[in-house]
């Protein structure tokens, strides 16, 4: 069983596909960062870094030892349930590593640059023009590169749906937010439609 601790966030929602597509068995403890329940001391005993997602692992590999294991940060979490049930991470050497640079692009780029736009353009109490022209216009660029690479692939990884595209879906699943038509991105939007279909991410949507 695994403690999975979440909000209805993009980050939190790549842990809940993961979970939902391998049919590992856990149950939900929602934490409310409209609330500060982030900050609340058992909560900060799982993850110190007051973020979710975080999970608890009460039956670990072998390798991390018999006492539950806690994972925080959603992509460290991503590869760890990939490991613990082999799947969603290619077998294929040059699969597996395009798997891991576009999981690597979400974490650096995708995922805080869109936070960032979804923060000054929704959140923040000043309008700020210098601010909010600088990451819609990232934003806008790095969605010509997933364009661009979906373009010539099924998926992230090549022809394998993966943990990278459950790592960006749920970021582009906020298209709205960061003023973004998906029509302008065809592939893109070929790529989301088919992740949004699947039975097992309609059911993560729903969590919390």
């Amino acid at each position: 069983m695994i403690d999975f601790y979440t909000w209805g966030t993009p980050n939190g929602r790549k842990v809940a596909i993961m979970l939902e597509e391998t049919g590992v068995k856990y149950q939900v403890f929602p934490v409310n960062i409209t609330k500060n329940e982030q900050f609340a001391p058992d909560f900060l005993a799982v993850n110190p870094n007051n973020k979710i997602p975080a999970i608890v692992d009460h039956e670990p590999p072998a390798a991390y030892g018999s006492k539950p294991y806690a994972v925080i940060e959603s992509g460290a979490i991503l590869l760890y349930l990939a490991e613990k049930t082999g799947q969603f991470l290619p077998k294929d050497a040059a699969a597996r590593m395009q798997a891991m640079q576009w999981l690597m692009w979400q974490m650096g780029g995708f995922g805080p640059m869109l936070g960032q736009t979804h923060h000054f353009v929704r959140f923040a109490k000043e309008k700020v023009p210098y601010a909010i022209d600088r990451f819609k216009t990232e934003t806008a660029r790095l969605y010509k590169v997933l364009d661009s690479h979906l373009a010539k692939n099924d998926y992230l990884a090549g022809r394998e749906y993966s943990i990278a595209d459950m790592a960006t879906q749920p970021w582009a699943a906020r298209h709205e937010w960061h003023e973004i038509d998906l029509a302008a991105y065809p592939h893109v939007k070929r790529w989301y439609d088919a992740i949004m279909a699947r039975p097992a991410v309609q059911r993560a949507f729903e969590i919390p």
